[in-house]
């Protein structure tokens, strides 16, 4: 799934300003501006449009965790995970919005698109796992219109 999707699934999804994207962005140890995340909003057919590269991605989503769970002073900061799959995406979000594996399958059901606990664990494997399965664009758009359903009600 493209960047840009996911940054306006998720704007769409929390109901922020994209000021709040810039702030996100910045926690998460990358600047970007108001102009820039204004040209990430942008459908690809329109002008001005910006690709959201993958480095801007991984610090929007490392930001997104602290910005919903809080900093964790406890652990030293970890490099960011590139390049950024969807199954990266469905793993910090998960982690940002504090997620167990019955939530999972519950956000999935509500969109009527399960999935069985063990498609969804190889979700979540390290990549060259013999049982690592690649999240494919459907199920992280169904996942991402699920959990916009419970979050925003």
């Amino acid at each position: 799934m493209m960047n840009n999707d996911v940054l306006r699934s998720v704007r769409y999804m929390l109901d922020i300003s994209d000021g709040k994207i810039v702030d996100i962005t910045k926690l998460g140890g990358f600047e970007i501006t108001k102009t820039d995340v204004i040209a990430f909003m942008k459908k690809d057919e329109e002008e001005g449009y910006l690709d959201c590269s993958d480095e801007i991605m991984a610090h929007f989503l490392d930001g997104l965790v602290i910005f919903k769970r809080g900093k964790d002073d406890s652990r030293a900061p970890q490099p960011v995970e590139l390049p950024v799959t969807n199954n990266t995406v469905l793993k910090k979000l998960r982690v940002a919005f504090e997620l167990k594996e019955e939530d999972m399958h519950a956000i999935l059901k509500s969109v009527e698109f399960p999935v069985s606990k063990p498609e969804l664990s190889a979700l979540f494997r390290k990549f060259g796992h013999s049982n690592y399965r690649t999240c494919g664009d459907q199920l992280l758009r169904n996942f991402l219109k699920g959990l916009t359903l419970r979050v925003r009600g």
